[in-house]
């Protein structure tokens, strides 16, 4: 399955007041790895960035002026984006962004070229309720090196944004177990329900090395999620 983790920075915060992208960064993710296969555009705005934006990102309007506009790169930016599955941190800014660029163009909102959104700023709040949960935050919290982060860049945060994003999820292709997948197909035939009480099931213990291991995994995960696994708290009440 292919993923792209997007990021952007801006001459200012608001798109409608005429703040425009400077910079986009992709990074692709298929089946969980990154592929190396990324896209990176600065992009002259045609215009300053205030000063407030400048102090994050330090992209002076010198440096952008002899990179393309927004309106040269597009057509390569919904090739790469299209029908993909998109993951950003605080969707709503980068999208809002895309769209006023897109409207600029006459052409439809950001939505419309790729597949579905996946906020990670939406589902740290889930996880981690009450707490921090910046880019730099979640890095921390979830042991990613950010510290050749000076400033805020497109391609890098969208580097370690990726990180996060396999972090947080990580292990839950493995968690889904599918027990109809090897079996044949009987479509809506009716069949009889089996009694188990007329077969001598034995009972096989764990090892404790089998034990040690179970054990292991689940302090894993709960240094992922910082809350109790349920098959501990469910081993516990019984």
């Amino acid at each position: 399955m292919r993923f792209l983790v997007l990021d952007t920075e801006t001459t200012g915060l608001n798109a409608k007041s005429g703040d425009r992208i400077i910079e986009i960064g992709c990074v692709e993710i298929v089946n969980r790895q990154l592929t190396g296969n990324n896209l990176h555009f600065y992009i002259n705005p045609e215009r300053d960035s205030n000063p407030g934006a400048l102090a994050v990102h330090g992209l002076t309007t010198e440096f952008l002026s002899d990179k393309p506009k927004f309106v040269d790169i597009s057509n390569v930016l919904l090739n790469f984006v299209k029908n993909t599955s998109i993951i950003i941190h605080n969707a709503p800014f980068d999208i809002g962004f895309l769209d006023a660029e897109f409207a600029m163009l006459e052409l439809r909102p950001f939505r419309n070229y790729c597949g579905n959104v996946i906020d990670t700023l939406i589902r740290a709040k889930a996880m981690f309720p009450g707490k921090r949960n910046s880019l730099d935050a979640l890095c921390e919290r979830l042991g990613i090196s950010n510290t050749h982060r000076a400033q805020h860049g497109a391609l890098l945060d969208a580097e370690l944004l990726a990180s996060v994003y396999l972090a947080m999820t990580r292990g839950q292709e493995n968690l889904v177990i599918n027990v109809l997948a090897d079996m044949p197909d009987f479509g809506s035939v009716a069949r009889d329900g089996v009694s188990l009480d007329q077969f001598d099931l034995p009972v096989i213990s764990a090892r404790n090395d089998e034990l040690i291991a179970h054990a292991s995994i689940l302090d894993e995960l709960n240094k992922t999620g910082k809350e109790p696994c349920v098959w501990r708290e469910s081993a516990h009440s019984l």
